[in-house]
């Protein structure tokens, strides 16, 4: 089956791409294009699969260039293959052709950045914890550290859960405002003392208060479709025993 692979017209000067699971070679819970080995998928499907992104990124596979996601602000600037173990951090930047900076994701935000003046990408894992600790701003200050301007600079949120899906409690809340009374505006009334959490839009506030040239969200809720997306706050409520990861990937 052919992949699906979503793009953005703000990184059309780059080689990119969120991938949708259709296309792949996991089966049962993971069916699709699960790329993380971290879940309990049988290795050899997981390893095709990232070989069908290699070819679809026009890159050998040990140049999907990953990282040890930890929902930590912590970005690492690649410069050719990481060999050994991955290192801890949730976002990367390089200013070499040729590598595919990727991040993977079951509703957390995937963020892809370019500033394609001076030659230099990032990619982010931005689940609410990174985002709230400032993963997002800190890619950007690794990009500017390797000639990029952030005025220059474009970034696209891939699919991520939307706020209909994303219930969350009173100590949530109360975290988030604690950091600024200005994000109760990114919740919404649920039922009893549930609420909803708009991550989507709070990352576009983070990156445009970090004075990014342009930022948009491709609009894609991973939770509400299980045909293309993987999710793991589905996958709770369906108690199931495990989910896949998708991946979005980014070149020079």
């Amino acid at each position: 089956m052919t992949l699906e692979i979503l793009t953005s017209d703000l990184l059309s000067s780059v080689r990119h791409g969120f991938f949708c699971r259709r296309g792949g070679a996991s089966s049962g819970i993971f069916a699709g294009l699960n790329c993380g080995y971290g879940s309990s998928d049988q290795t050899q499907a997981v390893a095709i699969n990232r070989n069908r992104v290699a070819d679809a990124m026009e890159v050998d596979p040990g140049s999907l260039i990953g990282v040890h996601q930890v929902h930590s602000p912590t970005v690492i600037t690649v410069d050719g293959p990481i060999d050994g173990e991955k290192p801890k951090a949730d976002a990367l930047v390089t200013a070499y052709p040729g590598l595919a900076l990727t991040i993977l994701t079951a509703d957390c935000q995937p963020v892809l950045f370019a500033d394609t003046h001076a030659k230099v990408i990032g990619a982010a894992h931005a689940g609410w914890r990174g985002a709230l600790d400032g993963v997002l701003e800190a890619t950007l200050d690794s990009m500017e550290a390797l000639g990029a301007r952030r005025e220059n600079t474009v970034a696209v949120i891939g699919p991520t859960i939307s706020q209909t899906a994303y219930e969350v409690g009173p100590e949530f809340l109360e975290e988030f405002a604690t950091e600024s009374s200005e994000n109760l505006r990114f919740f919404a009334n649920g039922t009893g003392d549930r609420m909803q959490f708009d991550l989507p839009s709070y990352g576009l506030h983070r990156l445009r208060q970090a004075g990014v040239g342009h930022a948009e969200w491709i609009r894609h809720c991973t939770y509400s479709d299980p045909n293309r997306f993987y999710s793991y706050r589905r996958s709770v409520h369906a108690k199931e025993a495990d989910y896949g990861r998708l991946i979005s990937a980014i070149k020079l």
